[in-house]
């Protein structure tokens, strides 16, 4: 019988393993070549994985909720259309007949000496099955596991990071649970009442994505000491201009000229104006990019936000610019995004102008150091200068936040970056050919 392995493709250069969500073929259905097999998922994004032959699905080699591991296999297809009977699981024996099996056991609970291990995590943060291996040996609860800082993606505990817990333990106050109890007994478990919310409300349970994010924020925010410098912006010109040309733009390219790439454009300039923005923090050393490569912060239908990376931004005129963030956009919005397209940021741009605020205080994208919120452009009353004096005007403004980890960013640096930024878009030349 000739058979195919499905193994779980590369989706991304750090990304080593995803988790089996949800299968969409049952062991026994026949599939098409480039039919879906089964939904997975990484720390970067969702995705299906098609059937590489046409053929009869002969076994499902993991479970909904599986980590597994870049190139492993998951399904084996029989490709001739023959078929093999699941070899059934040998029958559990009946409780009553291991019990007899076993010697006279004390039922007193007191005997029961063991800590009781959990391995549920509150935080739902991940962590690799070696980790998991590890923490269980040394008798580390998951609620104990969660409090562990890691070096890793994310924040991610690697196998240095437990062990080096391991090592310290006794040194920081923390005790081992005490030795299992060789006599098997009844374990007594804590049951903790249900909270209680009151009547009138609903209770939502976080998706994945969801809970990514929540957890990206919070090590954000506990690795980087956030500062934000404001200022406020003239972009009369750039507005008057981008209306000038936008018809003509779309006939021309068939493409939307948007806000978004001049902004995108204006970060890309003073990027290269001040190179220590578009770095990252490794223990004492700093790691400063070459490549510029930004993130645009996206809101997708679910509420949930996402951030396709243009790499080499600087690469792209103001045309090349428009077309692929209004390409990442359309699919990161349908969910057709590859892993590859939404790593490898060196510095993010958010928009919060599009919801109508006029600033706010973003937090950074780690494993940068800084991100950039623009705010809405509204007709404001100001004062313009003009060599005859100055005088009154209406005049379209806004507000640019920048937020940056102050362990490498000072106020010099990170002030006077936005403050470059703004200069180009004040400076923004209004006979500009598209």
């Amino acid at each position: 019988m000739a058979q195919v392995e499905v193994l779980l493709p590369k989706m991304g250069e750090s990304v080593a393993e995803a988790t089996i969500t949800k299968w969409l073929k049952a062991e026994g259905d026949t599939i098409e070549a480039e039919e879906s097999l089964v939904e997975i998922a990484t720390d970067k994004v969702d995705s299906e994985v098609p059937a590489p032959a046409d053929g009869v699905i002969v076994k499902l080699l993991a479970q909904e909720g599986d980590v597994v591991e870049v190139g492993k296999p998951i399904a084996i297809i029989s490709t001739d259309g023959e078929t093999v009977a699941p070899t059934s699981a040998p029958a559990a024996e009946p409780t009553d007949t291991v019990a007899q099996k076993m010697p006279f056991q004390p039922q007193a609970v007191e005997a029961v000496t063991d800590t009781v291990v959990s391995t549920t995590s509150v935080s739902d943060r991940f962590y690799s099955p070696l980790v998991k291996t590890i923490a269980s040996k040394e008798g580390i609860a998951i609620a104990e596991l969660d409090t562990v800082s890691g070096s890793g993606h994310n924040g991610r505990v690697t196998k240095k990071d437990i062990l080096a817990y391991v090592e310290n333990r006794g040194q920081n106050g923390a005790s081992a649970p005490a030795p299992v109890a060789q006599t098997v007994a009844t374990a007594v478990k804590t049951v903790v009442p249900a909270k209680s919310y009151g009547d009138n409300v609903e209770i939502i349970e976080m998706d994945r994505m969801r809970k990514l994010i929540a957890n990206h924020m919070v090590n954000s925010m506990h690795t980087s000491p956030h500062v934000t410098s404001m200022v406020e912006v003239d972009v009369t010109n750039l507005v008057n201009w981008r209306n000038n040309v936008k018809d003509k733009f779309l006939k021309k390219e068939g493409e939307k000229l948007t806000f978004t790439p001049l902004f995108i454009e204006a970060i890309t300039k003073a990027i290269k104006d001040f190179p220590m923005i578009n770095v990252s923090l490794d223990g004492d050393n700093i790691i400063r990019k070459k490549d510029i490569n930004i993130g645009m912060a996206a809101a997708l239908p679910s509420g949930n936000l996402i951030v396709p990376v243009i790499k080499n931004a600087d690469h792209y005129n103001l045309t090349g610019l428009a077309k692929k963030v209004n390409d990442l956009a359309s699919r990161a919005r349908a969910g057709k995004l590859s892993p590859d397209e939404i790593q490898g940021g060196t510095y993010t741009m958010t928009n919060v102008g599009t919801f109508g605020n006029v600033m706010g205080t973003p937090i950074i994208n780690q494993p940068q150091v800084a991100i950039m919120a623009v705010g809405a452009i509204r007709k404001k009353p100001a004062v313009i200068e003009t060599p005859q004096g100055d005088t009154l005007g209406i005049r379209q403004m806004m507000f640019l936040s920048h937020s940056y980890d102050h362990r490498v960013v000072d106020g010099a640096l990170g002030g006077s970056f936005v403050r470059r930024v703004a200069d180009y878009l004040e400076q923004f030349d209004v006979n500009r050919e598209i």
